[in-house]
């Protein structure tokens, strides 16, 4: 029997462990991450940023798939749990804020160069 297109890409997403792409800085392909339901989210990958103060590692990731109550081109961040392989939705405003304001400093030493 042969497979169809979209039964050989879900093979392909399901191969990929996303913790270790967001870890492999060669990585330039998305990142597929269940959601709550286990149905795999498509992120791009803009950074992934350690934080002293929480002495963990946080990814910022932009939904290419569509997620309810995040508008179209906004971030998401996650603290990167290396040991349980997941990633863990931050809503804590302080976390996010220092996230980005190391973030925003990368970007403007970034253009810089």
């Amino acid at each position: 029997m042969k497979k169809t297109n979209q039964e050989n890409k879900s093979k392909k997403r399901e191969a990929k462990d996303p913790i270790a792409q967001i870890l492999d800085e060669d990585n330039t392909e998305n990142i597929f991450y269940p959601d709550v339901n286990n149905v795999p989210i498509e992120f791009e990958q803009v950074a992934l940023i350690p934080l002293d103060s929480t002495e963990k590692l946080y990814t910022i990731l932009i939904p290419v798939t569509p997620m309810e109550n995040v508008e179209e081109g906004e971030g998401v961040l996650f603290e990167v749990d290396e040991k349980n392989r997941k990633l863990i939705p931050i809503n804590d405003n302080k976390i996010i804020d220092e996230v980005l304001e190391i973030y925003q400093k990368l970007i403007e030493e970034g253009s810089k160069s």
